[in-house]
């Protein structure tokens, strides 16, 4: 575990075109990691409006009311509903709400600077949505002619892709 530093996040986006497989991998990760005894959470990058409050409950209307940020807490779980008013990267979200996480895997943003691990499947007939210059450090995909020059995993390969993060250097 050379690279993750007690007290920071690693933070990793797993990209891809949509149907790759993104979601099931980084669901797969987060059992594996979890299990290794770390702390893990997770980014998910949406395109599309989500409801994330119901109107008329108490959270909701501390926000309607002008509330930047609304927390709901329950006894086993919390909820932050917060103005997105800017862009945010994975890691400007990890550092600002997910600090007790060693790793940090966020679903898409494949257009920020995180190192990047893309899905990338043959039977979708696709190019790969990243380059290396955009921070693309491995493969998960059936194809090894796509970028030869990266580590390569198979998609079920789940503890060499847990491996492969967690020796990843520190930034």
């Amino acid at each position: 575990m050379s690279g993750i530093l007690p007290g920071k996040s690693a933070v990793f986006s797993i990209v891809g075109h949509s149907g790759s497989g993104k979601t099931t991998l980084v669901e797969k990760l987060i059992r594996e990691l979890s299990g290794r005894g770390l702390r893990i959470a997770a980014i998910k990058h949406a395109h599309h409006k989500v409801v994330l409050d119901t109107e008329g409950k108490d959270s909701y209307r501390f926000k309607e009311a002008g509330a930047v940020m609304s927390m709901l807490l329950t006894p086993t779980e919390l909820q932050l509903v917060a103005d997105a008013t800017e862009h945010r990267e994975p890691e400007q979200l990890a550092t600002r709400f997910m600090g007790e996480a060693d790793v940090v895997l966020a679903e898409g943003f494949s257009f920020c600077e995180t190192p990047k691990i893309e899905v990338l499947r043959r039977e979708c007939g696709k190019l790969p949505r990243c380059t290396v210059e955009d921070g693309l450090i491995a493969m998960v995909t059936d194809s090894d002619e796509i970028y030869p020059n990266l580590p390569h995993f198979g998609l079920e390969e789940i503890a060499g892709i847990a491996d492969f993060i967690l020796n990843q250097p520190a930034a």
